[in-house]
């Protein structure tokens, strides 16, 4: 447990010290003095002066933030260095690169499992439910699937999606049974399913399970790139369709969100798969919180360039009277959602009934 917990304290200190970094980078490219970068929070370990910036290392070593000179109107002085003397462009640079390296980072993490290489199922069967048609068909335990319809089949991957979009068909298996190739012709049964995202969509079955044969798949340097980029637009399209969603109420917040302690469940389950299963694990968190840090909502990133935009149009002084206003709205309605999803989280895992267990103890 403590180990699990170390390094989950570790992943997300590293998204959020990415995070930071980018503002770090951009900061400084546009001319604004950065006071302080610090690794962890609350009580000063260790400081080192360079130049303009204090880089410190914190008690707790849970993410970190970045300090730029003149970054609150009862700070700002006019300095050229400052936050505040700058452009609304180049303030929305500086915002924006944040997430554009949780995005990167995303991306590099994805390359990584992609070419240090994660396990997939082969396609053994391994369990046969009973009056469906493979049992019918004479499919058997241990039977390994070589190819449907004449398309070879690799991992369990291709064959299940292969025979969920054949509902109502009949396939032609090729099965390596001992060290005999046979073929079986099976019907798929139709079967009508509800999504996760609450959608009705018929798939086709035929009632096999796999036997847990797993092996690494590799790719190369090149190839991983390629691959890391497609499932990079992926994951942003699922979670902009899960943000909509949420808005247009198709998806239950409680059922699709979740908190620091899901994604402790989630680390502490891919600490246990290898280090390909805790870089997917970063990336899916990275690149949902690239995304989610760049909604409009006040007090996200997304919120203060909202405030840019309304700047350019209505002027300082105008954002002056409505900044504060701004921010402590963002606040209050982050505690409250971060409060929700804790309280959800606890359930949903069962924290919730093992600490009632302990207090009857």
């Amino acid at each position: 447990m403590l180990i699990s917990l170390l390094i989950f304290m570790v992943i997300l200190s590293i998204l959020i010290v990415i995070h930071e970094l980018g503002h770090f980078i951009l900061a400084k490219r546009v001319g604004v003095r950065v006071e302080v970068f610090s690794l962890g929070f609350g009580p000063k370990l260790f400081g080192l002066k360079h130049k303009d910036t204090e880089y410190t290392l914190r008690l707790f070593p849970l993410g970190g933030y970045v300090k730029l000179a003149g970054d609150t109107w009862a700070e700002y002085q006019g300095k050229p260095w400052e936050y505040l003397a700058q452009s609304p462009k180049q303030r929305a640079k500086i915002l924006v690169a944040g997430s554009g390296f949780n995005y990167l980072l995303g991306f590099v993490c994805l390359w990584l499992v992609f070419y240090l290489g994660f396990p997939m199922l082969t396609p053994r069967v391994g369990e046969l439910l009973k009056d469906m048609p493979a049992q019918s068909a004479g499919i058997k335990t241990g039977d390994k699937i070589l190819a449907i319809n004449n398309e070879k089949i690799f991992y369990w991957d291709d064959l299940q999606k292969i025979i969920q979009a054949k509902g109502g068909e009949t396939v032609a298996l090729s099965v390596l049974r001992g060290n005999e190739n046979i073929k079986i012709d099976v019907p798929v049964q139709k079967k009508e399913i509800t999504t996760v995202w609450g959608e009705k969509q018929s798939i086709g079955l035929i009632g096999i399970t796999p036997a847990g044969d797993m092996i690494k798949v590799r790719h190369g340097f090149i190839n991983s790139l390629f691959l890391s980029a497609q499932k990079t637009i992926e994951m942003t399209y699922i979670t902009l369709k899960g943000i909509v969603w949420l808005i247009l109420r198709k998806l239950s917040l409680k059922e699709s969100v979740t908190g620091p302690v899901g994604i402790f469940f989630l680390a502490k389950g891919a600490i246990k798969m290898g280090i390909s299963a805790i870089l997917h694990v970063m990336a899916v968190l990275s690149l949902s919180l690239s995304i989610f840090n760049i909604l409009p909502l006040p007090i996200l990133d997304g919120g203060h360039i909202v405030l840019l935009a309304i700047e350019k149009i209505k002027g300082r002084d105008f954002i002056k009277k409505f900044d504060e206003i701004w921010s402590r709205v963002g606040l209050t309605f982050i505690i409250l959602v971060g409060i929700l999803v804790f309280y959800n989280d606890l359930v949903r895992f069962g924290v919730l009934d093992k600490i009632g267990k302990w207090f009857v103890k």
